[in-house]
């Protein structure tokens, strides 16, 4: 009978395994399957929608058309590069040549102004973006700690968050070109006006998502910890460190990914207007351009916008699956 039994529950626990497996199996091959399947679906529908699209510039661009641009920019970035490695070496050849003549001679590099590369341009916007947002982190993150612990604070805030939330990048990049031009006055500038305007834009859109969602957070601590503390009589300093920062970390990093988001929008837009070297100023130039291949370096330069964009992002989820004691809320 116990033989019977033992076998009975070998069997049971053997379907189980089975069951459990094959709905492992299932949930992998539809995280495959489906996207794929949707991926071919908006392929094709594009295909056709740019060949029944004429355009003054010709048909629209579809994939083929931006295919070929991801490798005409790639290896108009590789010749660049060799033109900049033949310019340096000229020099110092140069160099070489004076130095054997003329022992004194002190030697001179004059530095390579080539046009950016696409990629360059790509480099380029990235600096900027990580550098106004994290710029924006350091206002907001320990702003919206405070708005969270004080209701004082939160309500003399607040309606200025509410104000300047809604507006738009184009609104405030005027008024940053005007200061900046006002204040930032130097014959020799460490950064470029335009890297300093777009720069600030991308801070002042993203730094209220921030705000908003830490002050969210702080305020909702569980009021057992806020309790603890004051039994302990930690410290404000010790407090927002031990209790009000480790609570938090789910709602800052909500706030840092919307921001992060909204920051990478904006600058495009104000890249554009401030005519900092970077993806907008690239594809605003194509469409100053208006040859033959423009439209499909714009709609290139657009997939790898949000390509870099949904990068960003994963790349802020897995930093907060790493930090955050929730990982619940790092799922997605």
């Amino acid at each position: 009978m116990t033989t019977l039994i033992n076998k009975f529950i070998s069997l049971e626990q053997g379907s189980s395994l089975l069951l459990e497996l094959k709905r492992l199996l299932m949930t992998r091959l539809q995280a495959i399957v489906l996207p794929t399947v949707g991926v071919a679906c908006f392929l094709i529908i594009w295909s056709l929608a740019a060949n029944a699209i004429d355009t003054s510039l010709g048909k629209f661009p579809g994939p083929k058309a931006v295919g070929t641009q991801i490798v005409n920019l790639y290896q108009e970035h590789v010749a660049e590069r060799e033109k900049e490695a033949a310019f340096y070496q000229r020099q110092e050849v140069r160099n070489a040549k004076r130095l054997a003549k003329d022992p004194s001679y002190q030697p001179k590099i004059r530095a390579y102004t080539g046009k950016e590369t696409f990629i360059d341009q790509i480099g380029t916007s990235l600096v900027t973006v990580l550098s106004g947002f994290i710029v924006a982190a350091i206002i907001a993150i320990p702003l919206g700690i405070a708005v969270g612990l004080s209701k004082a604070l939160n309500t003399a805030i607040n309606p200025i968050i509410q104000i300047f939330k809604p507006v738009s990048p184009l609104a405030w990049l005027p008024l940053v070109t005007m200061v900046v031009s006002a204040v930032y006055v130097s014959p020799e500038p460490l950064l470029a006006k335009s890297f300093v305007n777009s720069m600030i834009t991308v801070t002042l859109c993203c730094i209220w998502p921030m705000v908003i969602n830490t002050s969210v957070g702080v305020a909702a601590i569980n009021q057992d910890w806020v309790n603890v503390s004051r039994v302990l009589r930690l410290p404000s300093l010790v407090h927002v460190q031990k209790i009000v920062l480790p609570a938090s970390i789910p709602a800052i990093f909500t706030g840092m990914r919307l921001s992060l988001g909204i920051a990478w929008m904006v600058l495009i837009a104000a890249e554009m207007l401030a005519q900092n070297p970077g993806l907008g100023k690239f594809v605003w130039d194509e469409f100053q351009n208006g040859s033959s291949q423009s439209l499909s370096r714009i709609m290139t330069a657009v997939f790898v916008i949000g390509f870099i964009g949904f990068l960003l992002d994963r790349g802020m989820l897995q930093l907060q699956r790493i930090l955050s004691w929730d990982k619940d809320s790092a799922k997605r």
